[in-house]
Formats: structure tokens, sequence, C-alpha cells
């Protein structure tokens, strides 16, 4: 046996000098080189149940948050608030505060329904002011129409929404069809640039049966000028009771039908325009053009 060995052999009289050092205020390093024993499991057992001296602990940063948080919960804070309050995350608080006594509900269920509710219809409203300025930015951004320019977005609108002719069926008029009255209006005012008077024009509804149809010609012709007498005899479509409709309200007048009479010459005249503006844009693309939204006067206008 060697003499430290021996030493270690008498460990209640060691444990005795190991814990008048601790409480004296040594820490482990020091009662290690005071007793000099090397063996750190040794040690640790010496000095079992002694707290160690407040000096040697290293401070936490969170000690005021968490007595912070304990207040703030014992005056009947949430979670959420306290964390608005201090900063710090839900699960710090929890662990902080979980001994202590739930705060009493502030609101009812009713109350929080409604609170709930009100926020709702807040965000929303604050929304569709949103998308409401989006569009009145862009829509002021336009400006007026050239002639020019009137003329291409009715020969785009057409190609999009007018019927074409076929190699199998040579159908060379025009016949638009659309139910929405800022559609109809826009291939009006272009059939206007064309040229196309408004006796040319033969109009008629397209509709379900269960609507009101000389409610919907009233309606059509007054946005086209027209007397309602003129109008051909609606198309009726039948109603399907497995289909779940969704346009059944006053404002469903239906479509309206719009074919011009000797209109072979225009109709060639505008496919011709359509891949004429088709041809432009890929030429764009070919010589690399690219738009720059950062610089173009129409978007800067839409941003201001």
């Amino acid at each position: 046996m060697t003499a430290e060995t021996s030493r270690y052999a008498d460990f209640e009289g060691l444990r005795e000098q190991a814990v008048a050092l601790r409480r004296e205020g040594l820490s482990l390093r020091q009662i290690r080189d005071r007793l000099r024993i090397r063996n750190n499991d040794l040690l640790h057992r010496l000095v079992k149940g002694e707290p160690a001296p407040a000096w040697t602990k290293r401070p936490n940063a969170k000690d005021d948050l968490r007595d912070r948080a304990r207040e703030l919960r014992l005056q009947g804070m949430t979670y959420d608030q306290i964390q608005l309050e201090l900063g710090c995350s839900k699960s710090s608080i929890s662990l902080w505060v979980r001994d202590l006594p739930k705060p009493e509900p502030r609101y009812t269920d009713e109350e929080r329904r409604a609170r709930m509710n009100a926020g709702l219809a807040r965000l929303r409203s604050a929304r569709e002011e949103e998308r409401q300025e989006t569009k009145r930015l862009a829509r002021e951004a336009i400006g007026a129409l050239t002639d020019r320019e009137l003329l291409m977005a009715g020969v785009v609108l057409y190609w999009a929404e007018g019927a074409k002719d076929k190699a199998y069926s040579r159908r060379e008029c025009l016949q638009f069809i659309n139910s929405d009255p800022n559609v109809i209006t826009l291939y009006l005012r272009w059939l206007d640039l064309m040229g196309v008077t408004r006796d040319r024009l033969r109009l008629r509804v397209s509709i379900h049966e269960s609507a009101d149809v000389r409610e919907a010609e009233r309606f059509w012709a007054d946005l086209a000028g027209v007397d309602a007498s003129t109008f051909q005899k609606a198309t009726l479509k039948r109603h399907n009771p497995r289909t779940v409709r969704k346009n059944t309200a006053q404002a469903y007048r239906g479509c309206l039908v719009i074919y011009v009479t000797g209109s072979a010459e225009l109709y060639r005249r505008t496919e011709g325009a359509w891949y004429g503006i088709v041809e432009a844009a890929g030429a764009r693309g070919r010589r690399n053009v690219r738009f720059d939204p950062v610089r173009h006067p129409l978007w800067c206008n839409w941003q201001h």
C-alpha cells in the first residue's frame, strides 16, 4: 500500500477536512490542491452534500428575467403577454412559472369570440383597402388610350374570346360572346374604331331558362346603345338539377352574343393583326430585349 492510498483509507478523517475547507469557501480545485487529492471521484464524494460557495457559481443572465416573469404571472398575465413584455421565449416562461397558479381568464368564451371576430374584420378591411388601392394606382397609371393601343387591345381580346375560322369549318366573320359588361364595352369600342356601325350588329342573349330574359335584354341593350326590340331570339340553357350554379343572383344577366354582318374582311384583318402581334413579341425575345420593371415608367407610376 502506497502512502497516498493509506491516506485515502482514512476516509472519514479526510472528509472532515474537505468539508471544513468547503465551508471556508474553497473551490474543488483549491481543496484538491490543499489535500493533495488526485482522484476526482473521491474528491466529489468527500464534499458530497456541501453546497458550492456562491463565488464559484457562474452568474445566470436570465435570473432577472425569471424573477420578473414570475411577478408578471402572479399579476395575472398570460404567456403571450409576458413574452411581449420581456421578449423571451414561451418555453422559458413556462419553465419559470409552471409552479404558479394559472390566472383567471379575462374574458368569457363569448367575449373571446367577439374579440376574435372583430380582429378578423379589421384584418379583412385592411387587406381590402390594400387591394383596392393597388387596383386604383394601376388603373390611373394607364391613362388615355391611343387608337393604336385600342386596336391591339381589341385584337387580343377578340382572339381570346371570339369565334375563329378553322380549316375544316370556314367561318370568316366576327362573333363574340361574353358575360362581363366591361369586356363587352371594350369590344364595342373596338368595333367603333373599326368603323362597324350599330346597324350591322346582330345581338342576342344566351341565358339560363330560369332567369329573367327580358330584363337581361334590356340591360345589354342599354349597354350597347340599341333598342331591346332589335335583339334576336334568346338562346335558353336548360336547367340541370345536378349542377350547383353560383350565378343565380339578380346581377345574373347571361351572356351577350354579338355577330357582325359582312365582317369577313374585318375578320381577316383581325387574324392578321393577331399574328403580327405574336411575331413582334417573338422578335423582341430573339433580340434579348427584356422588360425592366424598375425603370419602366408605367411600373414607376404603379409604385408611387
